[in-house]
């Protein structure tokens, strides 16, 4: 007699009918989705004050941070660096040239996961991203976080 294996239940290879949720749910978004929509959100409002000066300026969101600090025993950052205590939440990588020769731009990488947990709701995370990018665009300019935030003169 012939065994049977178990494998997904499609009688006909039909696949599913529709899908689980409906886009229009808030369900369909993931919280990496909602984290980028408010990253682009708060980089807008820096974005409007300081176009021209950020043209050359990649942002990325990375989920965790892979990288150490200079100093493990004192827990210490470079510069470029936005951290709470030993926990970096955001990096800028400044532009230079990469090993085949090419021009790289200058990028700010967001992680995601230390933001969140730092977060009770989506208003204090927007709030907390909109203070890290503004730190992080300060040091890209070489200006002061308060000049930043109101716009050049």
């Amino acid at each position: 007699m012939r065994r049977r294996t178990r494998g997904a239940r499609d009688r006909r290879g039909r696949g599913l009918r529709s899908p689980l949720l409906p886009q229009a749910v808030p369900a369909w978004t993931s919280r990496a989705d909602d984290f980028d929509a408010v990253v682009i959100d708060s980089l807008a409002e820096i974005d409007a004050l300081w176009h021209d000066q950020l043209r050359e300026l990649n942002i990325a969101v990375d989920d965790v941070p892979r990288m150490l600090p200079i100093d493990p025993g004192s827990v210490q950052w470079p510069a470029e660096v936005s951290a709470d205590r030993s926990v970096p939440l955001a990096r800028l990588i400044p532009a230079a040239i990469d090993p085949a020769g090419n021009q790289t731009r200058a990028q700010i990488v967001v992680f995601r996961r230390p933001l969140e947990i730092r977060c009770t709701d989506r208003a204090d995370l927007a709030d907390l991203v909109r203070e890290v990018l503004i730190e992080q665009v300060a040091t890209y300019l070489g200006l002061d976080e308060d000049t930043i935030e109101n716009g050049p003169s």
